[in-house]
C-alpha cells in the first residue's frame, strides 16, 4: 500500500471569499480605489470560446485565451481601454487612442478566478496588462497593506465585487529559482539577502503562501551586478491561515533552492541584521502613514476574513511566540495583525 505524506506547509486549498462591506467600501471611496467602472466581473464571463494558452514551450500555463461574440467586443473593449486608462492616466482617453485590447485570458486555478487583459501600442507593439478579478476583503486588504508598508506602490480599483490590478512586472518566482540562481556569487548574496527582506515583510503583516509562483523577482542591472526586489503578486492569503508557519516564505519547500542557497551565503548574524533592517523600514513606513493605517485597522479589525477556528489557531500561536497572553483575547484576524505589527516593531 502506498501511503501519501500529507503537507502541513501549504495553505487550505480552498480559500472563501469575502465581500467587501459597506465601511471598507466607505474607505476606498475615500482614498480613490471605489470608483464605477464600466465593465465589471460578470461582463466578463460573456465569453462563448476558450482555448488553452500555451507558453513558448508549449506547455499549459493553466490559463484560456477567450473568445466574444463581435457584439460583446464592441460594448467590452472600449470599457476596459478606459479602466486601463483609469489605472495609469487618471483616465485621460486622449492619449490613449493608439491602444488596443489584444488578448484576454481567463484562469479557474486561482481562487479569485482572474481574468487578464492584454493592452497593446499599435505604434510600437508594446504591450502591457492588467487583471479583472472578483473583489475579495482579504485580497484588498492585502493590496493596500503592501501599499502601505512595502517599498512598492499598487494600483487597483474596486466596484462593489469587481476588483481591478495592475500587472506587477517582474520574472515569475519559480522561473526565476530554478533558472537563474547560478550567478555569481556576489550576485548570490544580493539575491539571499533580499529574501530575507521579502520574508519578513511577509511575516510582519502576515501575508501568506509566498510560495515561489506567487512572487516575482524585478531585476535592475546595478554598476556592479545586478539589484534584486522580490514582489508579492497573490494577496488572497493575507491573514486568512491559522498556523504562523505559513506566514513565513522560508517554509515552503517550492522555495529551498533559494533558502539552501542563503544558508550557503549567509551566516546568522547577517542574516539577523537585514531582518533588523527591513522591520526599521517598515517602522518608518508606519509613521509616514500613521493615520491611514490607523483608518484602515479600523475597519479590517471589525471585519471576519477568516473562518473562527483559523483566528483561534493563529492567536493561540502568536501568544506563544510574543509570549503575550493578550492574543489570546482577539476576536479577529484585523487584531491579531494590527498586534502583531505593533510587537514586531515594538510600536505602542
Amino acid at each position: 500500500m502506498n501511503i501519501i505524506e500529507e503537507r502541513n506547509d501549504v495553505p487550505s486549498k480552498k480559500k472563501i471569499l469575502y465581500a467587501v462591506n459597506p465601511t471598507l467600501k466607505q474607505y476606498l471611496i475615500k482614498y480613490d480605489r471605489e470608483i464605477k467602472l464600466p465593465v465589471l466581473y460578470a461582463d466578463m464571463l460573456r465569453f462563448n470560446l476558450s482555448t488553452p494558452l500555451l507558453d513558448k514551450n508549449n506547455q499549459d500555463t493553466l490559463w484560456q485565451t477567450v473568445y466574444y461574440d463581435e457584439s460583446e467586443m464592441k460594448e467590452l473593449y472600449p470599457g476596459l481601454k478606459y479602466i486601463y486608462a483609469l489605472l495609469h492616466t487618471s483616465g485621460r482617453m486622449e492619449v490613449m487612442d493608439h491602444l488596443s485590447v489584444s488578448r484576454i485570458d481567463y484562469c479557474t486555478f486561482g481562487n479569485s478566478k482572474p481574468f487578464r487583459v492584454r493592452i497593446i501600442n499599435r505604434l510600437n507593439d508594446n504591450y502591457d496588462h492588467f487583471y479583472v478579478k472578483i473583489a475579495d476583503a482579504s485580497r484588498v486588504y492585502g493590496l493596500e497593506l503592501e501599499h502601505i508598508l512595502s517599498p512598492n506602490r499598487i494600483n487597483y480599483l474596486t466596484d462593489d465585487n469587481t476588483l481591478i490590478e495592475e500587472h506587477i512586472p517582474g520574472l515569475p518566482g519559480d522561473v526565476f529559482l530554478n533558472s537563474y540562481l547560478n550567478d555569481t556569487s556576489f550576485n548570490q548574496t544580493r539575491i539571499s539577502k533580499e529574501f530575507v527582506k521579502f520574508n519578513e515583510r511577509c511575516f510582519v503583516r502576515l501575508l501568506g503562501d509566498m510560495r515561489s509562483y506567487n512572487f516575482v523577482v524585478d531585476i535592475t542591472p546595478d554598476i556592479e551586478g545586478n539589484q534584486y526586489r522580490i514582489r508579492a503578486i497573490d494577496f488572497d492569503q493575507q491573514s486568512y491561515e491559522g498556523r504562523l508557519k505559513l506566514y513565513l516564505p522560508h517554509y515552503f519547500k517550492e522555495n529551498n533552492n533559494i533558502v539552501f542557497m542563503g544558508m550557503e551565503h549567509m551566516n546568522e548574524k547577517s542574516m539577523l541584521q537585514y531582518q533588523q533592517e527591513e522591520r526599521s523600514l517598515i517602522s518608518h513606513r508606519v509613521k509616514l502613514a500613521h493615520y491611514r493605517l490607523k483608518e484602515i485597522f479600523s475597519v479590517m479589525v471589525q471585519d471576519d476574513i477568516a473562518p473562527e477556528e483559523k483566528v483561534i489557531a493563529l492567536r493561540e500561536e502568536l501568544a506563544k511566540y510574543h509570549k503575550m497572553p493578550k492574543f489570546k483575547k482577539m476576536t479577529t484576524m484585523g487584531m491579531l495583525v494590527k498586534e502583531h505589527l505593533h510587537a514586531c516593531l515594538f510600536l505602542k
